[in-house]
């Protein structure tokens, strides 16, 4: 972007401070030096204000001018005090002339009655075509990207099963298992319960018995060999989807519940059962496999 590296630390300093609170909180932010007497006399104003709002999802963020020179720069600051204030990193308001504490307020209020702010710090942006964007990027491979979308939302939205989920998949799909389980140890404990967490739980444990190509042909050779060698079967279709073959998972998995149902205690069914928990249950492969498997099981 044609930056340099101490504009880019600027770059990096002020979304972490300040763009990154503002996903979720209506920021005060305040453009001051410390050789300005008015704002030695604004500073206190903004304080109160944003302590006495702080429950209604209001934050005070300060720039010094003098140190941040670049960030006033973006921002066009002619004089100072300059207060505006942001949401989702957009400027909603500019509060420079509401000097006093009912100004502020009256001003703070009419904002938060038009923005979706929710007190305590909870996501208010709507994080959908996000999470739809992950998975675009799971559906066309590109298990990298979409592990990066994913952990952009589940900054902006931490109690989002979706995301944890869909970031864990993603990496299992980039092939970076550790850090797929690493994503998983840390689950908050209201989400270890959730669908989609344990979707993502099914993907990385199937995802483990990827074997190498070698050893994949040799365990299709010896199930091909012997069709009732049930356990040759099962760790072929393990080995198979943990390659990317679903297709071939299935259809020996079908032909497994087919032949004997109820062997192994019915291994070969939770087996698939498990596969649709890892791929989805809205997946349209899903659908169509359990359709297949309804046929076997009930005619």
């Amino acid at each position: 972007m044609g930056l340099n590296l101490d504009e880019q630390k600027a770059v990096e300093r002020f979304r972490s401070a300040v763009v990154e609170p503002s996903m979720h909180s209506l920021v005060i932010l305040d453009f001051w030096a410390e050789w300005c007497g008015p704002c030695k006399a604004l500073s206190p104003v903004l304080e109160k204000v944003a302590a006495d709002y702080a429950d209604k999802g209001v934050i005070l963020a300060k720039i010094n001018v003098d140190e941040e020179q670049f960030i006033a720069a973006q921002f066009q600051v002619r004089s100072i005090p300059t207060v505006y204030a942001l949401f989702q990193g957009q400027p909603v308001a500019d509060l420079t002339n509401a000097r006093s504490e009912s100004q502020l307020k009256t001003t703070l209020d009419q904002l938060l009655a038009q923005l979706p702010i929710k007190p305590g710090g909870a996501p208010a942006q709507d994080i959908d075509p996000l999470l739809a964007m992950g998975e675009a990027a799971l559906a066309d491979g590109d298990g990298a990207r979409a592990a990066n979308i994913f952990a952009q939302v589940a900054e902006i939205a931490p109690d989002s099963a979706a995301a944890l989920g869909g970031q864990v998949r993603a990496l299992v799909q980039a092939g970076d298992l550790d850090a797929a389980q690493a994503v998983l140890d840390a689950a908050p404990a209201n989400l270890v319960s959730d669908a989609e967490v344990h979707r993502a739980a099914a993907a990385l444990e199937l995802a483990r018995g990827k074997p190498a190509d070698d050893e994949l042909a040799g365990l299709k050779a010896r199930a091909q060999a012997d069709p009732a060698d049930m356990a040759a079967q099962l760790a072929y279709a393990e080995a198979a989807f943990a390659a990317g073959d679903r297709d071939n998972a299935a259809d020996t998995l079908l032909a497994m519940i087919a032949a004997d149902a109820s062997w192994n205690d019915g291994a070969a069914r939770a087996k698939l059962l498990q596969i649709f928990e890892a791929v989805g249950l809205e997946d349209a492969w899903v659908a169509a496999t359990r359709r297949r498997l309804s046929l076997i099981l009930f005619g």
